[in-house]
């Protein structure tokens, strides 16, 4: 009973904090399953900040799944530009076209057999659209967690713990924990002394922060980027495309091989051009 206790108190003063200071995205008011699929993959890997006006654009040219299914790769390569991981964009298109043909699965098992849909984005869909009393477990959730719990926690036991913490709105508490995740408890240099939680926490010892990503500079991820640009505005053949990004031919063949095995690229002739 007492830890039930505890765990309330923590989530009383959580929520508080956040209803008081909740950053107010766009699709936080929406419960469009749809919208927040979009709001959900353009989140992967990107600062919500940045993606702010990059959902408003994409909502409002491809307003339903139907729209989106429906529209050339080339146009949605065009407008996802500058989030990076266009794959992702392809993907996105993917689940809306199972959508517009199949309808929405309400629930987590038959969200994760739409195309690029793993446990976290189905679960967030599930609390955020349907109201499903469940935690969607990202790597700020972990983060946030281990600290409370004074050790790292793996991911066998990861959901257990959180659906253990989870508050009584999941929805509610799933955005409260991503606030808290990314203005607070950062993985460097956590804001305790700010946090609404700190006496209820462990501390932000029991978790060690992932090495940072690689230079982008010069990287695959650069030159992948670099090719679909060219290719959404115009068609290229191989030895323009490795005059355009400046990468040499090995690395560029390399990565398109890469794109179309992704669907993303396809060759046209001697030329490569945005599957279709």
């Amino acid at each position: 009973m007492a830890e039930r206790s505890l765990e309330a108190e923590r989530n009383d003063a959580l929520l508080t904090w956040y209803r008081a200071t909740a950053r107010p995205f766009p699709w936080r008011s929406m419960r469009d399953p749809y919208a927040i699929l979009v709001s959900e993959v353009m989140l992967q890997q990107t600062q919500a900040d940045r993606v702010v006006p990059y959902f408003e654009r994409f909502m409002t040219e491809f307003p339903t799944p139907r729209a989106l299914a429906d529209a050339p790769l080339t146009r949605v390569l065009e407008l996802w530009s500058g989030l990076g991981y266009n794959s992702r964009a392809k993907r996105l298109r993917d689940a809306a076209a199972v959508v517009a043909t199949d309808g929405w699965p309400d629930d987590v098992d038959g969200l994760m057999q739409l195309p690029g849909v793993g446990p976290y984005t189905a679960k967030a869909i599930a609390s955020f659209a349907f109201g499903a009393s469940v935690a969607a477990v990202d790597t700020n959730l972990r983060r946030v967690l281990s600290r409370w719990h004074g050790e790292e926690l793996k991911p066998a036991a990861l959901q257990a713990v959180a659906e253990r913490n989870l508050g009584p709105d999941a929805a509610q508490w799933n955005q409260a924990m991503m606030d808290l995740g990314a203005r607070i408890c950062r993985p460097r240099a956590p804001h305790c002394d700010r946090c609404p939680v700190e006496q209820w926490c462990a501390g932000p010892g029991a978790y060690v922060p992932p090495r940072p990503q690689g230079r982008f500079e010069g990287s695959a991820r650069q030159l992948r980027g670099a090719i679909i640009r060219h290719l959404v505005a115009r068609p290229a053949t191989f030895a323009a495309l490795v005059e355009s990004t400046g990468f040499d031919a090995g690395h560029v063949e390399e990565a398109l091989y890469d794109l179309r095995t992704e669907g993303l690229v396809e060759p046209d002739g001697d030329r490569w051009v945005i599957a279709e």
